[in-house]
């Protein structure tokens, strides 16, 4: 028998009350049957000591016949409580038992009546008789009896009393109608007030069972909220963040127990060029697609997997060889190959869709840290793609060969800015209330000596790695600040800075030294902090970060609700907006996925952020953005990425667009 919460609900507020749904009046009942129990047994014995302590007033009133009295006292009251305690151990149900409770004060009752009745002093008896509204009080008031029980016990003694009093000549006429009188009204008052009890009983137990079922629901609630910041929304997968605390647990397994596991990253071979061409919605969908397969392929293996990022997944595995790791990957590989995925725009012969894999294994080395297997796994990946890709590569430390494609990008950073291989582009940032463009994403681009473009996936771990991002960071504000912010192209420009510049001492103080060389207020400079596995929010991080804003930068936290950024970081940092990461925009053509980019709306504004959706890439999911009252929007429906020139001409027609658009004043 299941009941919700708007049955309850529905129960609670019929005023004037009707009559409740037997179902709730049955589980009010079964509900309340251990606890009717106890009380009719606690209540009977003590109503018993009670009976038989009036003992004393029988001697005193009615001295001649206490004896008889007396002894019916104490025949009922311990027939009475052996009845009981029977009833008890035989499990007999709580109805049954309040009705022989019930019974056993009527007898006791009736036994002490007819008794007393004999006695030669009339007078006495005529006021003691009195007495016996104690007892049809005790049924109403003092046991819990249910209202018709109690009206039954009650009634029954009333005309036990009235039938006493017609039958006893000697009292006057006065007399008995008073007496009448009286208990007539203690049945009346008393049989109200049972009745308003059990209805106010009745009544506890509705708020009791309504505040277990919000509880559950608040419960339910917790879970699913704890599920959403575990989960990838996209591939149902764990997100990052729980990946990350799956692998420091793998990481004091092995510190503690030597526990070896290995790490595989998977990247998804040209994915860029799958969404260019086909969409990202089925971008979306062949991630879904690459997800399942993995996850059935690593099933026979004492594994975990998670979506890492974009279209990078990592597998965690308890194995206990090295060699181990590889067939897994090679496992993996094969698996998704045989999938035969359609991928028409790939240029290396193969028109499917495959994976890269690099993977790592713990091995013993001098001052391991946590983030160390992971770079191995991510250089492995690296000789992975620069074999040509479709394979897997295990990381081996005594082989310079799985390391030369990023060490090559390594040795590529060191001259890039020097020899004009880094670029920017600006991405557009679009104010929905004004319809103008008021800021914009600088992107870093880096090319190889030959022209070829190495993607910001691919170099940008390799530079914070090295240490070449902070050279790289400082060199991308300054070129920030003169392309669009020192001739005023747009009002603000976001960088992406990495946690190795957060960490460095002084970086504030370079960022400082840039403004005023290029002449730019802070204000319109705004960093986007994403974060990663080596973003720990440690005391250097959120000093770097209060240095940077009172220089006037505005603090972005960037990519919102993908494990990349947790809750306590809105906790802890006061950021100026809030960019929540496209997936969720894209999850919304399913009213859960609308759903669940509206809680995440709401939990943001409502800790006073600006906010900002990526991935804008048609007209519906900008009308979308607009009924959800967004800040800002960014996407390629909006504007793609493009070099300051060309990005100073979109800016200009944008803004003459706006103008045009405008209704003429009268």
């Amino acid at each position: 028998m299941r009941h919700t919460l708007a049955d309850v609900e529905t129960d609670l507020q019929h005023e004037p009350p009707k009559p409740a749904s037997e179902e709730l009046r049955t589980l009010y009942r079964e509900e309340s049957e251990d606890t009717r129990k106890r009380a009719t047994r606690q209540g009977l014995w003590i109503a018993v000591a009670a009976y038989l302590l009036y003992s004393l007033t029988d001697l005193l009133l009615v001295p001649d016949v206490a004896i008889y009295t007396i002894l019916a006292r104490f025949v009922v009251g311990i027939l009475a409580v052996s009845t009981i305690e029977i009833q008890l151990r035989l499990r007999t149900s709580a109805d049954v038992i309040d009705a022989t409770s019930a019974t056993a004060v009527v007898l006791a009752y009736l036994g002490w009546l007819c008794t007393a009745l004999m006695t030669a002093d009339t007078q006495a008896i005529s006021y003691y008789m009195v007495f016996g509204a104690i007892f049809m009080m005790s049924v109403n008031l003092f046991f819990s009896f249910q209202f018709r029980l109690a009206i039954l016990a009650s009634g029954t003694m009333m005309l036990i009393f009235l039938a006493a009093l017609v039958t006893f000549p000697p009292m006057a006429l006065i007399y008995k109608l008073t007496f009448g009188a009286f208990c007539v009204s203690c049945l009346i008052f008393t049989s109200y007030v049972n009745f308003k009890l059990n209805k106010e009983r009745y009544k506890v137990f509705l708020n009791a069972l309504e505040a277990r079922f919000q509880q559950n629901e608040a419960a339910e609630r917790g879970k699913a909220l704890l599920r959403l910041s575990n989960t990838d929304p996209l591939t149902g997968l764990e997100n990052r963040r729980a990946i990350d605390n799956r692998l420091r647990g793998c990481w004091e397994g092995w510190q503690k127990y030597g526990r070896n596991f290995a790490v595989l990253l998977i990247d998804v071979d040209f994915f860029k060029r799958y969404n260019d061409c086909y969409g990202h919605q089925e971008g979306d969908r062949c991630l879904v697609r690459v997800a399942n397969g993995l996850s059935d392929a690593i099933s026979p293996h004492n594994a975990t997997i998670g979506r890492y990022g974009g279209e990078e997944f990592i597998v965690l595995a308890r194995l206990d060889r090295r060699e181990q790791a590889g067939e897994l990957a090679d496992v993996i590989c094969r698996t998704v190959e045989g999938m035969a995925l359609a991928h028409g725009q790939r240029r290396d012969g193969t028109s499917i869709v495959t994976v890269s894999i690099g993977a790592s294994f713990t091995r013993n080395q001098s001052g391991t840290k946590l983030e160390k297997i992971i770079h191995e796994a991510d250089r492995a990946l690296y000789a992975a793609k620069a074999s040509g890709r479709n394979c897997a590569k295990l990381f081996d430390p005594n082989d310079p060969q799985s390391s030369d494609e990023s060490e090559n990008i390594a040795a590529l950073l060191k001259i890039a800015i020097d020899q004009n291989l880094v670029s920017m582009v600006y991405q557009p940032i679009r104010n929905l209330s004004s319809g103008r463009i008021d800021a914009a994403e600088a992107l870093m681009r880096l090319k190889m000596l030959d022209g070829t473009s190495v993607p910001p996936s691919l170099f940008i771990p390799i530079a914070e790695r090295t240490g070449a991002i902070l050279e790289l960071g400082r060199w991308a504000v300054k070129t920030v600040c003169k392309e669009v912010l020192a001739n005023s192209l747009v009002p603000v420009a976001s960088v992406n800075v990495s946690p190795i510049q957060l960490k460095t001492p002084g970086f504030a103080a370079s960022i400082a030294a840039v403004l005023g060389e290029t002449g730019v207020a802070g204000g319109r400079l705004a960093f986007e902090i994403t974060e990663g596995l080596e973003m720990e929010m440690n005391s250097d991080i959120l000093r770097c970060i209060s240095d940077l804003k009172m220089l006037g930068i505005r603090i972005w936290l960037d990519d919102f609700g993908t494990g990349f950024a947790g809750l306590s970081w809105l906790r802890l940092i006061d950021f100026d907006t809030v960019k929540i990461d496209r997936s969720f925009l894209h999850d919304c053509n399913t009213e859960r996925g609308k759903a669940m980019l509206q809680d995440i709306i709401s939990l943001v504004r409502n800790r006073g952020h600006k906010i900002l959706v990526e991935g804008v890439e048609t007209d519906s999911q900008l009308s979308l953005m607009h009924k959800f009252r967004i800040d800002q929007v960014q996407g390629y429906h909006v504007g793609r990425p493009e070099p300051a020139a060309r990005f100073r001409t979109s800016v200009i027609e944008s803004a003459v667009t706006v103008r045009t658009s405008k209704p003429a004043r009268l």
